[in-house]
């Protein structure tokens, strides 16, 4: 069994911050109060934007400030989600918060700050020893990755973050690893993707120096319903990246939505149209009768209600659209539920322990006047997930 010891952990980027004040807003108003509900330990997966960052450093000690004012509340903290760089929470986000990618020194920058403020809360609210994640962007989204040389410098750039990360080690014997995290749509969003980068990685990394700070620093967060609407089978994924040595450095323990025998069930998908907002995107994908996939790169209305032909005909759609990890279904449609429950049996047979993240962020813009509030639906999901993991 290779389950953390750790507290589980749910994401904060549910909860607006671009200051510092709000940060701690979020942490009072419904971090402490979901583990209060949850009755275990909980850690909090702070999400904290380059703002948020920028303030922390600004001032001699502000982020040791921080971390004892995180402690004080009775919460740990041993991951960042370092994927969102701005507002997670403007009227649109979509494509942007692939921004800036890894080809990008501010990426780069807002990294190893993100590392640095995550040494001192792992440092003041957790035993010595305590290892520490970062997720990030899956390089960056592929419509926008077009530079002949994207790849270059993204590896020149996790190149030199490794290195640093390896440095910080040294110099603090503070452990922290980066977590590159595949999604639909993106650079790496496959397994065989990311298998495939991960080779060209070491092989430049072996060439250039610093092949050992890569192989201990750099791995992925494996966000479960990110390759269940690949459709992939998630345990052939996990062991496929236990072959390669790749580190799965964090899960996000996350559903998606589902629809089968989309062609004969207008109701459900009149239901799914609802799901339909303009904040996030929520790609979208077919399977046919033959195993062949296609895609959409977000979920619209027209596509829910007069979709066409090869994805009325299809016999599974799958949504990116995060959904409470408790819940088998939401009203008439289905969730990907199963393939969590595969997945976290999978990570189970992993020689080390991954920090196991709670991710859905989508709580805020979820339809429906029934759902609960903020805090009931948080402890609801940290239950059923501490039930999966018992099992």
């Amino acid at each position: 069994m290779s389950l953390s010891s750790l507290p589980l952990s749910y994401c904060t980027n549910v909860h607006p911050g671009l200051t510092v004040a709000q940060v701690e807003r979020g942490l009072t108003d419904f971090t402490v109060p979901a583990g209060q509900r949850f009755g275990s330990s909980l850690a909090a997966g702070l999400w904290l934007a380059q703002p948020v960052i920028r303030e922390l450093l600004a001032e001699v000690d502000g982020s040791k400030r921080f971390a004892a004012r995180v402690a004080k509340l009775g919460l740990y903290t041993y991951t960042l989600n370092a994927f969102p760089f701005g507002d997670f929470h403007s009227e649109r986000v979509k494509e942007n918060v692939y921004l800036p990618d890894w080809t990008q020194p501010s990426r780069l920058e807002y990294s190893w700050d993100c590392a640095r403020v995550l040494a001192d809360l792992i440092r003041a609210t957790l035993p010595a020893g305590a290892d520490g994640s970062l997720s990030t962007v899956p390089l960056g989204f592929k419509t926008l990755a077009t530079a002949a040389d994207f790849e270059t410098k993204c590896i020149h750039n996790l190149i030199e973050f490794a290195q640093r990360l390896a440095r910080l080690e040294s110099e603090s014997g503070q452990t922290i690893r980066l977590a590159i995290e595949p999604e639909p749509c993106c650079v790496l969003e496959t397994t065989a993707e990311t298998i495939a980068f991960f080779r060209r990685l070491r092989d430049r990394a072996a060439v250039v120096g610093g092949l050992d700070a890569v192989q201990r620093h750099l791995g992925v967060c494996y966000d479960v319903c990110h390759q269940s609407v690949e459709f992939e089978d998630v345990a052939e994924s996990i062991a496929s990246l236990a072959r390669e040595e790749i580190r799965i450095n964090k899960v996000h323990i996350t559903c998606a939505l589902q629809v089968t025998s989309p062609g004969s069930n207008p109701a459900v998908r009149e239901a799914l149209a609802h799901f339909v907002e303009p904040r996030y995107l929520h790609q979208t994908f077919a399977r046919s009768p033959s195993g062949e996939v296609r895609r959409v790169l977000d979920l619209t209305t027209q596509l829910a209600r007069t979709p066409p032909s090869e994805f009325a005909n299809a016999d599974c759609w799958r949504i990116h659209f995060h959904v409470p990890v408790d819940a088998e279904r939401v009203g008439p449609l289905e969730t990907t539920r199963a393939d969590l429950k595969i997945a976290l049996d999978a990570v189970t047979k992993l020689a080390y322990a991954p920090h196991l993240e709670v991710e859905t962020y989508t709580w805020n813009v979820l339809p429906g006047g029934d759902k609960p509030d903020l805090v009931t639906g948080l402890a609801r999901e940290l239950s059923a997930t501490r039930d999966l993991l018992a099992r």
